[in-house]
């Protein structure tokens, strides 16, 4: 299995759904998207193997992965959505209070560059209820840039998305969405996968505030993505239009039965 398949525990959110053991999950048959992107599904610079499935949330995906000469693409919808079907919410009913606010950041091969304290500064002008700060484990591991956070609100993290098998956090999406449930809203200084969860989840979303930058960025491509989902973009985006947005993406409609599942990624003989 491509070791990119565990990341975020989604091979093993998957497997559970299945009926399978979820801390061992078979071998998938192909490639999972790990993250919402606008190309094809897979991260940049995945080696691909010519012939192997790749697994995409999305028919807008699919369409994209195939133009880009992935024929073998098969939409299956996201992980996060079958654990988000088959969770039962245990929030009580009005208890939701807050903002969790996702703020842009690097991974292992990119930092991101901009002003934390301008962009905390905006956050807390812009929201009316506790702030939740929810920094990727890199950013959080950083002493400097997590006391600038917590000098503002609340801050976690979900946890590590794993590298090569190893430090992977099973738990990451189930523990994402039990804080998803706890507030109002999310938000983010970009686009990205958190939104999608957040607004699936029942949180109203908005993107707002300095985006930052990677190093190295493509940033036609960001620049794209705010020309492409103006309906995401603001502190107060229509929840409805998002949700539909969000729900297309995610692919939504496209869940399989635990056999389907089961047979389509390789997994009918576990």
């Amino acid at each position: 299995m491509h070791h990119g398949n565990h990341f975020y525990g989604h091979a093993h959110v998957l497997a559970g759904y299945c009926g399978l053991d979820p801390a061992a999950p078979p071998r998938i048959d192909g490639y999972l998207q790990h993250g919402w992107n606008v190309v094809d599904g897979l991260g940049g610079g995945t080696p691909y193997a010519p012939g192997s499935t790749i697994f995409v949330w999305s028919e807008r995906t699919r369409r994209r992965a195939r133009s880009m000469g992935r024929p073998l693409a098969t939409v299956i919808g996201a992980p996060f959505l079958y654990l988000l079907r088959s969770t039962p919410d245990d929030t009580a009913a009005g208890r939701r209070e807050g903002t969790i606010w996702y703020p842009f950041h690097g991974w292992e091969g990119q930092k991101v560059s901009g002003d934390h304290h301008r962009l905390i500064d905006e956050i807390t002008a812009t929201e009316d209820g506790p702030i939740t700060f929810c920094l990727y484990w890199n950013e959080y591991e950083d002493r400097r840039i997590r006391a600038v956070y917590e000098r503002a609100g609340r801050v976690i993290c979900h946890g590590y998305r794993g590298y090569m098998r190893m430090r992977t956090d099973a738990g990451f999406l189930r523990g994402q969405l039990a804080e998803l449930r706890r507030h109002r809203r999310v938000a983010s200084n970009r686009l990205s996968t958190a939104i999608f969860y957040g607004t699936a989840a029942g949180c109203e979303p908005a993107v707002y505030g300095d985006p930052m930058y990677l190093d190295r960025e493509d940033t036609p491509t960001a620049e794209r993505i705010r020309r492409e989902w103006p309906e995401l973009h603001g502190a107060a985006p229509d929840p409805a239009t998002a949700r539909e947005i969000v729900l297309a993406e995610l692919g939504d409609g496209w869940l399989a039965s635990p056999a389907e599942l089961r047979a389509t990624l390789g997994w009918a003989a576990a």
